[in-house]
């Protein structure tokens, strides 16, 4: 089964400072109908203006990965990690026990544009846990390209989930096919541009939900920036 969820029908939230779509239930969005899928809980669009950012505040027993696409995002955590994470970074906070954390933007004039992704963790109460990769533009050109992943493959991060995310960039003939374990699910979400995905059209902020099928075919990219997910049930 495969379903398609347009960007306009996510919820949205403009806090002035924030503005960011929710492609899952979360804060003062609620659908029963989109809780999350799978193992999968959050996708936040969320665009963050110059001078502004979330002020310290805590996690528990998630796995939170952020997908930076302008500008940068300043982080700093109870683990002591103060950095910068700028486009084509990966980065993964591990919350376990719990961690608190701070996320701005100090840039003057540029705003930041990332993805908060939030994946549950396949056992609670670990320790918390920060890494940070930078996955080049070329490594994803053409290709699905893992970026977290249970065990660290292949240089991507290192999630404590039953998950894999895999980023890609697409245009013209570039073509690529993922297998997928029918008794898994799988979660497509175009960031920008226009693909198909099983031979459906999407646009930017698009997503595609399946279950039950046995691939993920990508094709006919036209400045397509997307990410795959196979989760567990």
């Amino acid at each position: 089964m495969l379903t398609i969820r347009k960007s306009r029908d996510r919820g949205y939230a403009d806090h002035g400072w924030l503005k960011s779509y929710h492609s899952f239930s979360f804060a003062g969005y609620h659908d029963p109908a989109h809780m999350g899928w799978g193992n999968l809980r959050v996708i936040n669009e969320d665009r963050v203006a110059p001078g502004t950012g979330f002020g310290e505040h805590g996690h528990r027993d998630m796995e939170i990965v952020s997908y930076v696409l302008s500008g940068e995002l300043a982080h700093r955590d109870s683990m002591g990690n103060v950095v910068g994470i700028p486009p084509g970074d990966v980065q993964r906070m591990s919350a376990g026990t719990g961690v608190r954390h701070s996320e701005f933007n100090h840039a003057e004039g540029r705003t930041t544009h990332f993805l908060q992704i939030w994946i549950e963790p396949d056992a609670t109460g670990i320790a918390p846990g920060y890494e940070q990769k930078t996955i080049p533009a070329a490594e994803k050109r053409g290709v699905l390209r893992l970026v977290a992943s249970p065990d660290g493959a292949q240089g991507s991060v290192t999630i404590h989930a039953d998950a894999m995310l895999y980023a890609g960039l697409f245009d013209g003939g570039e073509r690529a096919e993922l297998a997928l374990d029918p008794a898994r699910k799988g979660y497509v979400h175009l960031v920008r541009g226009s693909l198909e995905v099983n031979g459906h059209a999407l646009s930017g902020g698009d997503a595609v939900l399946l279950e039950g099928e046995n691939r993920i075919v990508l094709a006919n990219g036209s400045d397509a920036e997307v990410l795959v997910f196979d989760l567990a049930p």
